[in-house]
């Protein structure tokens, strides 16, 4: 565990520090089997959000899971996580949808890094600022069960950006449907 664990920080440390206008893989780039498998895992982690569905949402958690919420929040192990996005879960503060662009398996072939676009709706309909967006980036473990599980996630390192809805419209838009297999 403890090999998986450290490479899994270094993982995360090299996508937080790698600077922002540095290109990153285009949607089209084919991915293995086993990237394509995490990026289903992905888009089946962001339905539960959809579909108001914490306990599946927990199901897609590593045990100790961390999930960074700014420079110095986040929330640990599967339960902590879980309490954490209850609101988002339940849509209370905000209505999340995220899809991954592209997934990474680097030597090991259980760690796996995703990134792609989230995009947030505010539920007061009074909000000045509706919709936001930004980057994610999650890193996956797959378990001794052959089951990947989201072990961290950051957000991607930035701000979220104010969006309209014609932007969404247009990122929504730009999304494959399915893995670019190779």
């Amino acid at each position: 565990m403890s090999r998986i664990l450290s490479l899994t920080l270094l993982l995360v440390a090299g996508a937080v520090c790698a600077q922002d206008d540095a290109p990153a893989p285009t949607a089209a780039r084919p991915m293995s089997a086993g990237e394509c498998a995490v990026w289903e895992r992905e888009r089946s982690f962001a339905q539960t959000v959809a579909r108001h569905d914490a306990a599946a949402f927990a199901s897609h958690l590593h045990p100790g899971a961390v999930f960074i919420a700014g420079e110095a929040r986040y929330a640990n192990g599967r339960e902590g996580v879980t309490q954490a996005w209850a609101g988002i879960i339940e849509g209370r503060n905000g209505v999340l949808h995220w899809h991954p662009r592209w997934v990474v398996i680097g030597g090991d072939p259980d760690i796996a890094l995703s990134r792609g676009p989230w995009w947030m709706k505010n539920p007061d309909p009074k909000a000045a600022q509706p919709w936001l967006s930004g980057q994610f980036i999650s890193t996956w473990v797959r378990g001794e069960d052959g089951q990947w599980r989201v072990l961290f996630d950051g957000g991607g390192g930035n701000a979220p950006t104010p969006a309209s809805e014609a932007d969404i419209a247009a990122l929504t838009a730009s999304l494959p449907t399915a893995c670019p297999r190779s």
